[in-house]
């Protein structure tokens, strides 16, 4: 079987690499294509790769690694791509959280301003690879690493159906945390989860050897539970109480946005400046042969795992992250269990980012959500029924949606009027002005985002109606 990973130049495709070592079934993946437009870059993952290979003894054959720039040569004869592409890369990350920050407001790449830069300068990207793939692989399926994941899984999904399937780790992580906090054996688990990518909430837990009787009430009774892992920290035991439910990291962004605000602008530095320059520092070691590739980017990964989200743990006090959450099983294993789930219609149950279809009343079938999804040869399709939306997950569920509606909109028309609602809209953005400034600044920083055109057929068509009715008026 073989794999293509665009952005195969990316810090995090080791990950990725490591589960297929550890995958030893027949039909596992024998050759992997790194595509990425960075050279340099391709070079050195492809030495960390190297290292991998030599220090596993007791396996098949590790899969053979090949490196392109060419990005339909990559997707030639592929049977699965994974999309993990960095448009504008960290340095566009940086700018993004700099130009949201000075005008007070959130500028991470999924969440708010930030989110809404970033996906305005990646649709139109993810729009042509969906293109290509249908053209030169159509039958091959799609992998969307690719933040904002559930707003690109959507643009791709206009082009390529249901053969492309948005992942995320953030939902299992969760999961993980409250299984084991409550004595639960993760692996045998049953997790009622339900929202958009990173806007979700953890409604029920559920042990395979009891499955009706749900696991959360006890967790809410028990104080020293409650705050006892990385979500109870951050919310705190009230908060969590209050929503009978625990919400995705990234809610914390939502719910205490000044404080998330004001701990951003007084870090020393971004979340996306330190991972620029800290891996700046990591590529330009891979330049000297000599040194050891896999260690140095070991040393990398634990320090950027140590200060994730570092600045919503300091605004609530949270400290540290615990040794548990340090540990590796994300979104590498969420997407090896679901390529064996459709290659070798392996039945399993996987929170993924697909088709709302009748999943969720507040939206159309064609929006993209994340909810558990049973997955075969046939692809992922939503577990139903799912536990309904409170009032304040509705709302923010259909706003945030409504946000991402206006990004595809701008990408696909290059509608300037579009990007504005689409910042205007957005909960965590306060004023229609403010969008203006921030569509300014971003595209002064992003000259990708130049395709942004004012709506002069708009212009046209109003003064047109209103010439008419003036005619009118007058005969």
């Amino acid at each position: 079987m073989r794999l293509t990973i665009l952005g195969g130049g990316g810090f995090r495709v080791p990950l990725v690499y490591g589960a297929l070592l550890r995958d030893r079934a027949e039909g596992r993946v024998t050759h992997v294509t790194l595509h990425d437009l960075d050279p340099a870059r391709l070079t050195a993952i492809a030495r960390v790769l190297a290292d991998q290979a030599d220090g596993v003894t007791d396996a098949p054959a590790a899969p053979s690694v090949s490196v392109t720039t060419d990005l339909d040569d990559a997707l030639r004869g592929a049977d699965f791509v994974f999309s993990a592409i960095r448009v504008g890369g960290l340095e566009g990350r940086a700018a993004d959280e700099r130009i949201a920050l000075a005008e007070g407001v959130l500028g991470q790449e999924t969440v708010g301003a930030g989110g809404i830069a970033y996906g305005l300068r990646t649709v139109p990207v993810a729009v042509d690879i969906a293109r290509r793939v249908a053209r030169l692989a159509p039958d091959a399926w799609v992998i969307n690493f690719t933040n904002p994941a559930g707003l690109v899984t959507e643009a791709m999904s206009r082009h390529l159906g249901e053969r492309v399937i948005g992942i995320c780790d953030s939902p299992v992580g969760l999961g993980r945390r409250v299984a084991r906090v409550l004595g639960a054996d993760p692996a045998r688990t049953r997790l009622d989860y339900v929202g958009l990518n990173h806007l979700g909430w953890l409604r029920g837990l559920y042990a395979d050897d009891a499955p009706d009787h749900d696991l959360l009430p006890a967790l809410f009774a028990d104080e020293s539970a409650l705050t006892s892992f990385e979500e109870g920290k951050l919310f705190g035991a009230d908060w969590l109480r209050s929503l009978g439910s625990v919400p995705n990291e990234y809610l914390h962004y939502y719910y205490f946005n000044r404080e998330a605000v004001t701990a951003y602008r007084e870090a020393k530095q971004t979340r996306g400046a330190f991972l620029r320059d800290q891996q700046a520092r990591f590529y330009d070691d891979m330049a000297d042969r000599t040194s050891g590739a896999l260690a140095a980017w070991d040393r990398t990964r634990a320090e950027r795992e140590a200060t994730y989200m570092a600045e919503n743990r300091e605004a609530a006090g949270a400290g540290e992250r615990a040794a548990d959450d340090l540990e590796s099983g994300g979104y590498e294993y969420v997407a090896l269990a679901l390529m064996r789930a459709i290659a070798r219609d392996e039945r399993t149950t996987l929170i993924l980012n697909v088709r709302n279809g009748a999943t969720l009343s507040v939206l159309d079938e064609a929006a993209v959500i994340e909810v558990p999804c049973l997955v075969d040869a046939t692809g992922a399709r939503p577990v139903t029924p799912v536990s309904p939306l409170t009032g304040h997950e509705a709302g923010l569920v259909a706003a945030v949606k409504a946000v991402e509606r206006c990004v595809l909109e701008a990408g696909e028309s290059g509608s300037e009027r579009a990007a504005v609602k689409a910042f205007a809209l957005h909960p965590l953005v306060d004023s229609v002005q403010v969008a203006r400034r921030l569509l300014e600044g971003y595209r002064s920083a992003h000259p990708g985002l130049g395709y942004l055109r004012r709506d002069t057929r708009d212009t046209r068509d109003i003064r047109d109606t209103r010439d008419a009715r003036d005619a009118q008026s007058r005969g």
